[in-house]
């Protein structure tokens, strides 16, 4: 295949009896899993040498997987002239501080006003192609509901300078968060692998089936009886990784319908969630860069309310 970039990737001791997709996930970490599929399904994938397009296909360790990666192709997403607030910009990446309530990337049910539609209007051709699509490159993703800060990669260089760091565990992420019930401690580390939740596809879940390293980091700020502010610190970067940690030690976020009880007597829908910290390593000039985000209005206005509540 002309122009298709050729990754190899060999199977451990650990990845034993996985899936082919899940194997690849885990490897190829900056590509995503449904893409993955999709080589698979064409064709583009070999194990020891023979094609393989079976995605649920069992490896074993010491196999070697080839992977093709197709030429990018434009992405068919419209750019629309949507406010960024934008932290910091060069000509590698940019830091933005994304409003609750904005989606990351299309998707069915949201095709558009997402953060790529903004970034495409405001990148205009400096754009990065991971995942096989020039696209801005959103290195990591927050939810709908989470509001703050996010590094985008605006060429490939970039990107895999900042995928690299995530996935060396050297990116600084902090986030504020209330959620429900007391602690009896005023910090502590929770280490409990996150995989896809069976008996809802929409959900993650604390597992130990086709799952990811996942360690949270968290510390008591502020006590209210009911509710609690912690500061929560990523070491991992799994998909709803806070949520789904605090509710394993039964502290769900308030608001959080997927997660907890859902109801918020405060007046508003979702996770209260904010990443208000981010640091890494330019790939360009090796210098550590660390930004932060305030708590939004929404945010202190929930605390408003708790500390009366609390009173």
């Amino acid at each position: 295949m002309t122009g298709a970039e050729r990754h190899i990737v060999r199977i451990g001791k650990e990845e034993e009896g996985a899936r082919l997709d899940a194997a690849l996930s885990l490897a190829l970490s900056d590509t995503s899993r449904s893409y993955l599929q999709k080589l698979i399904a064409d064709g583009n994938v070999c194990i020891d040498g023979a094609v393989c397009t079976v995605k649920k296909t069992p490896v074993k360790e010491g196999q070697t997987i080839e992977v093709l990666l197709p030429p990018a192709v434009s992405l068919t997403v419209e750019a629309q002239n949507i406010p960024l607030d934008i932290v910091y910009e060069d000509d590698d990446l940019l830091v933005v501080d994304k409003p609750r309530g904005m989606v990351v990337h299309p998707a069915p049910g949201n095709p558009d006003g997402t953060l790529v539609n903004a970034l495409l209007w405001h990148c205009g051709d400096s754009l990065s192609s991971i995942n096989g699509v020039i696209r801005p490159g959103i290195v990591h993703r927050i939810d709908k509901d989470t509001s703050g800060l996010l590094m985008v990669a605006k060429n490939d260089k970039a990107h895999m300078s900042l995928s690299e760091q995530l996935a060396a565990h050297t990116i600084t992420r902090r986030y504020r968060a209330v959620v429900l019930n007391n602690f009896k401690e005023d910090e502590g580390t929770v280490d409990a692998p996150i995989g896809r939740d069976e008996g809802m596809r929409l959900r993650q879940a604390v597992t130990e089936k086709h799952a990811r390293h996942a360690v949270t980091h968290y510390k008591v700020l502020e006590r209210f009886g009911k509710y609690t502010l912690i500061e929560a610190r990523l070491e991992t970067g799994r998909t709803h990784q806070i949520r789904v940690h605090m509710a394993y030690i039964h502290h769900p976020l308030l608001g959080d319908d997927l997660y907890g009880r859902g109801k918020n007597p405060f007046g508003i829908s979702g996770q209260v969630l904010h990443a208000g910290v981010l640091g890494f390593v330019h790939p360009a000039t090796g210098e550590y860069m660390e930004f932060t985000s305030p708590l939004p209005a929404y945010f202190e206005e929930v605390l408003r309310k708790i500390r009366l509540q609390a009173k």
